[in-house]
């Protein structure tokens, strides 16, 4: 079976943070969307961070991920500093997200949708690759056989050779999903997952969350309005609203914070 990390999911409590974020910030013209957003995802673990719409989450994902540039702040992966680090270079980092709107080739198969998450593992030269030889073979060799892994992982085999148009909207999320696994990524972003599902679509999707951090060691945060999901499988939330980071802690604590509860009714806290 693929690992991910080759890393055993280590306890939260004791877990150096594979990301942090420090005082990050983004303004738009004269919009602030993102105001000093500080927190520190351990290894290991699955983290959500969550708010009303309009909070600034998926911006925040945006910054980490390189999408965007912040305005201020920090962004730290695995202890180096890569908040400007070129976008293609955090697949090679470990680092891969999936994006809240669907980005599947949707005329091309399941198998070869997976195939281009590959891409930033691969070393061979041109020339090599156009004659199929030496190292570019054993390449598309592991490569797809990493593909074959990761179908066996999403339960998927049945829909391997289908174009990805043909399916339905939760498993074409799933698609996605394993292309972002393909990077071999040592922290997963997920944004939305299962927006547009149904509950049984959203009860499996939970359930693969929760073996890649314990089967693969992945560390995952997902940006989610599910409050089941996030309430069920996340060792830590951290919570947003107007830009500002209001509240972290576990899911218990959160759910109890008064500045969460009123952020959720429509009311600023005055706290």
């Amino acid at each position: 079976m693929f690992n991910a990390s080759g890393l055993a999911a280590a306890s939260t409590e004791t877990a150096p943070p594979l990301l942090e974020v420090v005082d990050l910030s983004k303004t738009f013209g004269g919009l602030r969307a993102v105001s000093d957003v500080s927190f520190a995802v351990p290894q290991g673990s699955i983290c959500s961070l969550i708010g009303p719409n309009g909070a600034g989450k998926t911006t925040v994902f945006n910054l980490i991920s390189a999408v965007l540039r912040p305005t201020s702040g920090r962004v730290i992966f695995d202890g180096k500093d890569i908040t400007r680090a070129p976008t293609y270079t955090l697949a090679k980092r470990g680092l891969a997200r999936t994006f809240q709107n669907l980005a599947v080739f949707k005329h091309e198969t399941v198998a070869n949708n997976l195939l281009v998450g590959m891409h930033a593992h691969l070393r061979t030269d041109p020339f090599s690759a156009a004659i199929f030889y030496g190292r570019a073979r054993h390449e598309e060799i592991r490569a797809r056989e990493r593909v074959e892994e990761i179908i066996e992982f999403l339960e998927i085999e049945d829909i391997r050779d289908l174009p990805v148009g043909t399916l339905s909207y939760g498993m074409q999320k799933r698609v996605e999903l394993g292309r972002a696994l393909a990077v071999n990524p040592r922290l997963l972003l997920l944004d939305e997952m299962v927006s547009g599902m149904n509950q049984e679509e959203r009860e499996d999707i939970a359930r693969l969350i929760l073996d890649l951090k314990e089967e693969l060691g992945v560390t995952v945060l997902m940006v989610e309005h599910d409050m089941g999901i996030v309430m069920d499988i996340s060792d830590r939330v951290f919570v947003m609203n107007y830009g500002e980071k209001i509240a972290e802690g576990t899911p218990a604590e959160v759910s109890a914070d008064p500045a969460v509860i009123a952020a959720y009714l429509g009311r600023r806290s005055a706290a």
